[in-house]
């Protein structure tokens, strides 16, 4: 199944997510606008070919030259594979592109307890492939690259995977619960969260927020079911809000107990989510990276994605998380960025083309 890649709308967003995904974020080596443009332009049909299942470009007779396509996803089909473009604010200044900058296009800003490395955190340009293969979207990535090797180099990358079962149920993350249950569902509820509305360069883009959260599995495993229960404000095995029994039951933040006692408590992370009235599109993606040698722990945690029409959004909301969520016991912050997912390509144009021209 082919997912189209030309549209009002970039796809992997809204999209029905995929069980791999390849995170990348890159670095501009070069200040020349006119490079960058042209490489976004080879991007743009590299990206609506491989979408299709095709090589970015056919192979040349000429067997003294490398091949165009590095020819791992050959045969494999599409898998349902999206590439999704953004930017960051120092993007634009590398390019001197200042004057188009836009409030909402800004750093975040440094929340409580976030223990981020530089090597995981910034970045110029954000590619996120997913597809139902990790090989397909590896391709994806290995492709954009190569073909702007010479002017841009990657400054970090991630790979994931989210839990799908066949019913289609929401994926659970590494501490055994789900992920995402909260997420809005109808087109109209999309148009409110989501894209940008405004008549810039930004119409029918969106932000994306990336955090690479580093997941203390050891500390958790040996923590009781009901403080586990306790520090999400939800039941692990149905997902249901603590004093409900359906996974989409609403939150009720001031329901009690027959003593009187929050059913939900203050410092839960559904509590501290929901209370600040801000909604996310939340596509995270689990992932394990063998063991840290560090401690002999297993490195392993969630790349939290989301979309939204505006940074204030997340900001607002881990801001209040940052302060007393008792889930920051057992999770730390390590890497972060903040990109301008740019507008879809209609035919006959190029990736970012509002931004350029």
């Amino acid at each position: 199944q082919a997912i189209p890649f030309y549209g009002k709308r970039q796809s992997g967003i809204t999209t029905p997510i995929q069980r791999q995904v390849y995170f990348a974020v890159l670095d501009l080596a070069t200040e020349d606008l006119e490079i960058i443009r042209s490489i976004f332009k080879s991007w743009t049909t590299y990206i609506a070919r491989m979408m299709q299942g095709e090589l970015v470009e056919a192979y040349k007779s000429n067997t003294m030259l490398p091949p165009t396509d590095t020819g791992e996803a050959v045969g494999m089909g599409t898998e349902r594979l999206t590439i999704t473009v953004g930017v960051s604010p120092s993007f634009l200044e590398k390019l001197n592109l200042s004057s188009k900058k836009l409030p909402e296009l800004e750093d975040l800003p440094k929340f409580a307890r976030d223990q981020l490395q530089e090597a995981f955190t910034g970045g110029d340009i954000s590619i996120q492939a997913c597809a139902e293969d990790a090989q397909v979207a590896f391709h994806a990535v290995r492709n954009l690259l190569r073909k702007g090797r010479e002017h841009l180099t990657l400054k970090w990358s991630q790979t994931g995977y989210a839990a799908i079962t066949s019913q289609g149920s929401t994926p659970r993350n590494l501490f055994g619960f789900k992920d995402g249950t909260a997420n809005v569902t109808s087109q109209d509820d999309f148009d409110r969260v989501i894209w940008c509305d405004q008549d810039n360069w930004m119409k029918n883009g969106t932000y994306l927020i990336v955090r690479r959260v580093q997941m203390h599995l050891e500390t958790w495993d040996r923590t009781s079911l009901k403080e586990q229960e306790n520090t999400f404000g939800r039941h692990r095995d149905s997902g249901a809000p603590l004093g409900a029994v359906d996974e989409f039951d609403p939150v009720d933040l001031e329901l009690k107990d027959d003593k009187g006692n929050l059913v939900i408590p203050e410092d839960c992370h559904v509590r501290l989510a929901k209370e600040v009235g801000e909604e996310i599109y939340r596509r995270a993606f689990s992932y394990a990276n063998g063991i840290d040698p560090r401690t002999g722990q297993f490195d392993a945690g969630l790349l939290f994605i989301s979309f939204q029409k505006d940074p204030q959004q997340f900001i607002k909301v881990q801001k209040n998380l940052g302060t007393k969520d008792k889930l920051n016991e057992y999770i730390t912050h390590v890497g972060s960025g903040l990109f301008a997912i740019l507008p879809g390509v209609e035919e006959g144009g190029y990736l970012g083309q509002s931004l350029f021209e």
